[in-house]
Order: structure tokens, then sequence, then C-alpha cells
């Protein structure tokens, strides 16, 4: 297990590089992320109740996709992917959505966000892109959590 979360730091602090750095991240990280992340979740929780959770954290996630292309489309005028969410962003969140038991998604989830918001309020003056690297930020957010798990036991956040 232990070797599977190195592996989960590996590859957030990847994305994390890729994006604030060229705000491009190489695509295949973002299944090896839902790959490893529910393989962890399987080791911890039974298989069928890992599937439900990632089926659900789906679900929403599409839900809360779809919410934002109808915003983007008919308040701001705009097309989702050119000028809201980048792909990358969209790729990690259906990535992410197979980590954590529903609950303890969307609190991380909605964290990670409002994490995401505080560091580009903060890094803004020292960056020259405009764009937000939402997926970079909210794989550092994750990679903490998963760091955490190292020092405590975390296995509250896979309860069901």
């Amino acid at each position: 297990m232990w070797l599977l979360k190195l592996l989960i730091l590996g590859v957030f602090s990847l994305i994390f590089f890729q994006d604030y750095k060229d705000r491009k991240v190489y695509w295949f990280l973002y299944p090896v992320v839902g790959i490893l992340v529910f393989i962890l979740q399987a080791q911890i929780l039974p298989l069928n109740i890992a599937l439900i959770n990632s089926g659900v954290n789906l679900l929403l996630v599409l839900f809360l996709l779809i919410f934002s292309y109808l915003y983007a489309r008919l308040k701001l005028k705009k097309s989702l992917l050119q000028s809201v969410l980048g792909l990358g962003d969209i790729l990690f969140f259906i990535a992410i959505a197979f980590s954590f038991s529903i609950v303890s998604f969307w609190v991380l989830f909605v964290f990670s966000l409002i994490f995401s918001l505080i560091l580009h309020l903060v890094l803004k003056y020292k960056q020259i892109e405009k764009t937000v690297p939402l997926a970079g930020y909210m794989s550092l957010f994750f990679a903490a959590v998963y760091s955490l798990s190292f020092f405590c036991n975390f296995h509250f956040l896979y309860a069901y």
C-alpha cells in the first residue's frame, strides 16, 4: 500500500508540475491516477462498494460538468472547453472520482476547489499565464491528502 501511495504522489506531482509550468499535461497521466486511486480504494473496501462509490462519484461529476456547460453556454455565452474549463481539468475530475467514498470525495473535492482558488489568488501576480492550472492545484491538494495518510489512519475517508 505504501508503494501504491508513493506512485499516486508521483503522478500527482507530475500533473502539478506540468500544469503549473506549461498548462499542458500528458493525457495518459489522468487514467493512471484513476486506476491507481481505484486500486487503493479497492484494497480498503470490498470491490462492489468501491465500484458503487466510483459510479456515484462519476454521476455527480457528470452533473457538475453538465451544469458548468449550461452556465458557460447560457450565461457566459462561451464554450466550456475554450474558456471555462480545460480538457485536462475535466479528465482530472473524472480520474479523481475513483478515489474515495461518496461523502469524503465531495468534501475533499469542494475543499480542493477552495484550495485552488486561494492558491491562485496568492500566486496570480507571479504568473504570466492568465489561465488557472486547476488540475495542477487540485492534484497538489490531493497529494497533500495522500501524504497525510502516511502518518495518520485515513480509513475513514473510505467509510460507507
